[in-house]
């Protein structure tokens, strides 16, 4: 069987849309959080655009995960060093992971607070399942917004591997770049 040199096309487009989506949310956290709570724009807009698109990440990495078991994957370059090899694989399962809980954290915030209203998914509702409770909130919300940094600086260290593969290394077969293009 020939080896696969790039994710399947599904994959392909599933991690940009995510990672577009992630940075997107990222922006409009840091945005809604920084405003005050005079800012009507804060509750009427930001607010509930962060809790869509943050429903729709969720969805789009079960869906990922989805066509993940089923594919096959290209398999690490075979120049990276071991160390390399496990640090990228174990960055990419977290992200993963974070991408697939840091929106079950902002739902349970959004369920579990008092006087929350609601999680809109474009025109729909999101059933809340939790129950209101204010102590839970504070704890959803520090998960959050750590759980979310902690997605942000492994972001950040992916970024910095491709660019590393693609302009460092001397064996120009650990250019990972072209596998998700």
């Amino acid at each position: 069987m020939e080896p696969v040199t790039r994710y399947p096309l599904a994959m392909r487009v599933l991690h940009w849309l995510r990672a577009l989506l992630i940075l997107g949310l990222i922006a409009v956290g840091f945005t809604m959080t920084s405003l005050p709570d005079t800012a009507t724009v804060k509750f009427t807009t930001l607010y509930p655009m962060h809790k869509e698109f943050g429903v729709l990440v969720w969805l789009v990495v079960v869906v990922q995960l989805a066509i993940r078991r089923q594919s096959r994957l290209p398999l690490p370059p075979v120049g990276l060093k071991p160390w390399e090899a496990r640090l990228s694989h174990g960055v990419h399962i977290a992200m993963l992971g974070l991408a697939f809980v840091v929106p079950l954290m902002g739902y349970g915030m959004s369920a579990s607070f008092t006087q929350s209203d609601g999680v809109p998914f474009f025109g729909f509702e999101v059933p809340e399942l939790l129950p209101k409770n204010d102590h839970a909130f504070a704890v959803f919300q520090l998960l959050h917004k750590v759980l979310a940094y902690t997605l942000l600086g492994l972001v950040a260290l992916h970024v910095a591997g491709v660019f590393k593969h693609r302009f460092l290394d001397a064996d120009k077969a650990n250019d990972v770049l072209p596998r998700m293009l």
